[in-house]
This record gives C-alpha cells, sequence and structure tokens, in this order.
C-alpha cells in the first residue's frame, strides 16, 4: 500500500474485548470528549480529539452494551448485561448511582436538559429516572414490541425515539402519555439511531440500509442501500453533506448524502465494525470494532492526510500526533492532578 494515499488514523488501544457503542460530548470548554462501552464491563473516556485515555470507569460486572456523556461531559452513563444501568462522575469516574433492572440494560441516553436519564433492555420497558431524585421510582412505558436496541431523545425532551432487537421499525413515543404515537417503518431491524445536532435529521441503519428521516414530520428523506450488511450510521453534522457507515465487512464507508456515491472507504479493523460516530465539529469520526480498537479517522480533503499517529490505552501515552491536531489542542491542558478528569 502507499502509505501516502492512505488515511492512516489515530488507533485507541485498552478495550480488552470489543467495542460495541461509541459517544461523543458537545464542545465543551476542555474540549471535546469521546466515552467508549465495551464488552470488556469497563467504559473508557478519551480526548475526543487526540484519542488519548482519560480514565476507566470501573464497577459493571458484565458487558457494557451503551455509554453516553452529559451535555457539559460531566457525567457519564452506561448500559449493561449485569442488569443495571450506571450514573458515573466524569470529573472523578466514581459511581454516582447504580439503577437496577430486571434483565439486561441495553441503551441509555441523557435528556439534552441533562436532568433525566432514558434506559431500555430485554425488559421491553423504557425507564426513565429523575437524576435529581436517584432513589425514586422511575417512569416506565411497556409498551414497546420487543427487546429495546436503540434509544434517543427527540424534540426537546418530549419524544423518544427507540427501536427493538427482533422487530422492524423506530418507534416514536410520546413522553407525557408514554404512549408509541408513530413507527417509522424499516424492512429489518434497526442496529442505529441518530438524532442529528441540530434536531432536523434521524439517521438509522437497518440490515444493508441507511435511512435519513426528517425528525419533525418524520417522512423518509433519504434511503441507500449499503454494499453489505451494516451496524451504524452517521451524518456529518456541521454540513450534513456526507455519511459514514459499516459493518461486517470491517471497512467504513462514506457516501455523499445528496446521491448515495461513494466518495471514501477507510480499511483498517480486523473484525466487524459495530459503531461509528463523527465528532461533534465534523473534522473526524471514530469506529469501534469486534477487534477491541477505537480508530479515530480524520475527515480531510485527499492529499491533505495525516501521518502515522497511535493512542495508546491506559498504559501508555500518546506516541505521536500531526501538527494540524497539536493546533487544535494547544490551548487545551488536561493535567494529571488536580482539576483533571482523570481517575
Amino acid at each position: 500500500m502507499d502509505k501516502k494515499k492512505a488515511t492512516v488514523p489515530l488507533v485507541c488501544h485498552g478495550h480488552s474485548r470489543p467495542v460495541v457503542d461509541l459517544f461523543y460530548s458537545p464542545v465543551t470548554p476542555d474540549g471535546y470528549f469521546l466515552v467508549s462501552a465495551s464488552k470488556d464491563s469497563t467504559p473508557m473516556l478519551r480526548n475526543g480529539e487526540t484519542g488519548d485515555w482519560i480514565g476507566t470507569f470501573q464497577g459493571h460486572k458484565g458487558a457494557v452494551w451503551s455509554c453516553c456523556l452529559d451535555s457539559n461531559a460531566i457525567r457519564a452513563a452506561s448500559a449493561s448485561a449485569d442488569f443495571s444501568a450506571k450514573l458515573w462522575d466524569a470529573l472523578t469516574g466514581d459511581v454516582l448511582h447504580s439503577f437496577e433492572h430486571k434483565h439486561i440494560v441495553r441503551a441509555c441516553a441523557f435528556s439534552g436538559d441533562t436532568h433525566l436519564l432514558l434506559t431500555g433492555g430485554f425488559e421491553k420497558k423504557l425507564r426513565i429516572f429523575d437524576l435529581n431524585r436517584p432513589d425514586a421510582a422511575p417512569r416506565e412505558a411497556d409498551d414497546s414490541p420487543g427487546s429495546v436496541r436503540t434509544v434517543a431523545w427527540l424534540h426537546s425532551d418530549q419524544s423518544i425515539l427507540s427501536s427493538c432487537s427482533d422487530s422492524g421499525g423506530v418507534r416514536l413515543w410520546d413522553v407525557r402519555s408514554e404512549k408509541i404515537v408513530r413507527i417509522l417503518e424499516t424492512k429489518s431491524s434497526v442496529t442505529s439511531t441518530e438524532v442529528s445536532a441540530d434536531g432536523r435529521y434521524i439517521t438509522t441503519a437497518d440490515g444493508s440500509t441507511v435511512s435519513f428521516w426528517d425528525a419533525n414530520h418524520f417522512g423518509l428523506i433519504k434511503s441507500y442501500d449499503m454494499p453489505c450488511n451494516v451496524e451504524s450510521a452517521s451524518l456529518e453534522p456541521k454540513n450534513g453533506n456526507k455519511f459514514i457507515a459499516a459493518g461486517e465487512d470491517m471497512w467504513i464507508h462514506m457516501f455523499d448524502f445528496h446521491t448515495g456515491e461513494a466518495i471514501g472507504c477507510n480499511k483498517g479493523h480486523h473484525g466487524p465494525v459495530h459503531c461509528v460516530r463523527f465528532a461533534p465539529g465534523g473534522e473526524s469520526y471514530a469506529s469501534g470494532s469486534e477487534d477491541g480498537t477505537i480508530r479515530i479517522w480524520q475527515t480531510v480533503p485527499s492529499g491533505h492526510e495525516h501521518d502515522t499517529s497511535l493512542a495508546n490505552g491506559p498504559d501508555a501515552k500518546v506516541k505521536g500526533t500531526t501538527d494540524e491536531v497539536a493546533r487544535k489542542v494547544g490551548n487545551i491542558h488536561i493535567s494529571e492532578g488536580g482539576e483533571s478528569k482523570e481517575k
């Protein structure tokens, strides 16, 4: 391979088992952050720009299927096969609360105002926990036709989206009535649901199809057939002119949003890719794989690719970063003590 023409990602080691979910925080005064969920039971927090390991959340006793950060990246949440969802202090790594369930918890999401935590899983119901009263009983919606695979908030926390592992479609729930009010029909079960940062689009992946929906009127805007079964898709957040999708062929494919034309393909993982997400500014995106690694790929014009960089896990520092990334993080300092986010 001609390395000059290849996009070389930042490779983030640290997980010992497959990486199954990724979540970027919005941009904060300290930059933006990336949290990852893995079957190794230990979610990890990283600097979203460099991939530098910041800390590991220790406390789950089973695979972690989903993770997220609140809008200020001060708290994290995780959903696990140990029948619990946990709320974490992202500054110290301490468990703030453990929300017990009666079966595997597959998905979790903070509300936009950060006061609520939404969970779903094998119990076939949604739960909404009030984080201001974590010991209080949650609100429950139990009309889900199957095990909940994904959840997301919509319409300033007035609506919820959910998908099921064993049936197609995305269900729109009204939070007040706790009832399903609409179904976005898909051929296969939806494995990835993303609401765009501006709240205009819903991106879904089901089988070998990636679809884009109007988040206000719920009409289907675009739908494209992929070259393989894909597990995850993400729309570029800044201009909305391209999207990425990945799955069983181990590659991350990039497409033009308007035409569906393939405009890029990045290879490097050694197992199926379970999750892809764009960074909040669209300048890079992350992929998580069965091979246990996270790779951060720069979204740059052809001919301006980066040199090889390697971001290591808890036992090593970043061995090299590009000039561009260095400039971006030049004003961000995360110390190893005091006010740092490192545990």
